[in-house]
């Protein structure tokens, strides 16, 4: 059995799935994943497929060195307005979600109760490769594959308000009654 950096309570009922050493960028896989942290599972699978059809972007907040402005980063509620769709990263996250729903499926959850709870990505070891550079040298050619993990996790109901009355009436406090 792996270990996940976060453990949820078991009295919460849950589904988790991870992937390591994907050959995507842990970059685009950090922001994915950042942003679709805390929905609703059904939220961030439309969201994926509107990534992968460009009808949505991918806001970035923390890499965003040479990344253009969007107009469709001013959707989501995050700062600034750089985006991209990175549309290989997106399928794998859109797999690796649909395992989770798979996986909660298979344990008796209800899908339309659950949220994404966690959702980290870590960088993996670099895959190194070698470039020919200018005047006989020799370059680096590195890959910045990701290991990412999540955990959907069920709402829980909300408790409702009570409907009778205090004892002592509307607006009355401790210190008015005594």
């Amino acid at each position: 059995m792996t270990r996940y950096a976060v453990e949820p309570d078991a009295a919460v009922a849950h589904s988790k799935t991870r992937g390591s050493h994907l050959r995507v960028h842990f970059k685009h896989c950090r922001e994915i994943a950042h942003h679709i942290n805390g929905m609703p599972v059904t939220k961030a699978m439309k969201f994926l497929d509107d990534v992968l059809a460009f009808k949505a972007v991918v806001p970035f907040v923390k890499y965003t060195g040479g990344c253009g402005r969007k107009a469709q980063a001013k959707q989501s509620k995050t700062p600034g307005s750089k985006g991209r769709w990175p549309v290989k990263a997106t399928a794998v996250i859109k797999d690796m979600l649909t395992n989770a729903i798979a996986n909660a499926e298979t344990k008796g959850l209800d899908v339309d109760a659950l949220y994404v709870s966690h959702a980290q990505c870590n960088k993996a070891p670099a895959g190194r490769r070698r470039t020919y550079r200018a005047h006989g040298r020799i370059g680096k050619y590195a890959s910045q594959p990701a290991h990412v993990e999540f955990i959907l996790s069920e709402k829980k109901k909300g408790v409702d308000k009570a409907d009778d009355e205090s004892e002592a009436g509307e607006g009355a406090t401790g210190k008015r009654i005594s």
